[in-house]
């Protein structure tokens, strides 16, 4: 007797959205731009040096980069010394932000869920892939959820094989 069963596939068929933050990560290249290099004896900002760095340095090299400029140092930077980077950086670069490269990372990812229209998910059954092989910040699955709560029906977090829940709206 030759039985042959139907394999279905719940997954498919459950009516579930899955939405990858990857998908949102910054595809270009973001470099830190340290003002410890520009400090005399790793302490010190002089100005007359630093305007003069800032006119002569070769800003090209940024192009087409996000920029987070810090100071690694324990000195004393002045306001006024990153305005004047972000401005001469500005025509070059996509963007640029005060922060190490994670905070970078996690600005960019909110800067483009910023402009998300969640009104794609209304009354859906969304699952937020969990892993994946991009680092996703938590800021980004924060602005995410606070977003897709206005209009979906619920919100799960892993995969569509194995939720966590983490919203569904009261009928």
């Amino acid at each position: 007797m030759d039985i042959q069963e139907n394999i279905i596939n719940k997954v498919a068929q459950s009516g579930l959205v899955t939405v990858d933050l990857a998908d949102y990560a910054p595809k270009e290249e973001i470099v830190i731009y340290d003002i410890k290099d520009n400090l005399f004896h790793g302490l010190i900002l002089k100005e007359k040096d630093f305007r003069t760095f800032i006119k002569e340095h070769e800003w090209s090299q940024y192009q087409n980069k996000h920029i987070g400029i810090i100071c690694s140092t324990d000195a004393i930077v002045p306001t006024w010394a990153y305005m004047l980077l972000a401005n001469k950086l500005e025509p070059y670069v996509l963007s640029v932000h005060f922060g190490d490269k994670d905070s970078v990372w996690s600005n960019l990812f909110n800067q483009a869920l910023d402009g998300m229209d969640f009104s794609t998910y209304q009354d859906e059954r969304v699952v937020v892939k969990g892993c994946g092989e991009i680092y996703v910040p938590e800021s980004a699955f924060i602005k995410f959820t606070l977003g897709l709560s206005k209009v979906v029906k619920s919100i799960m977090y892993g995969e569509p094989c194995s939720t966590v829940p983490v919203y569904k709206r009261k009928s």
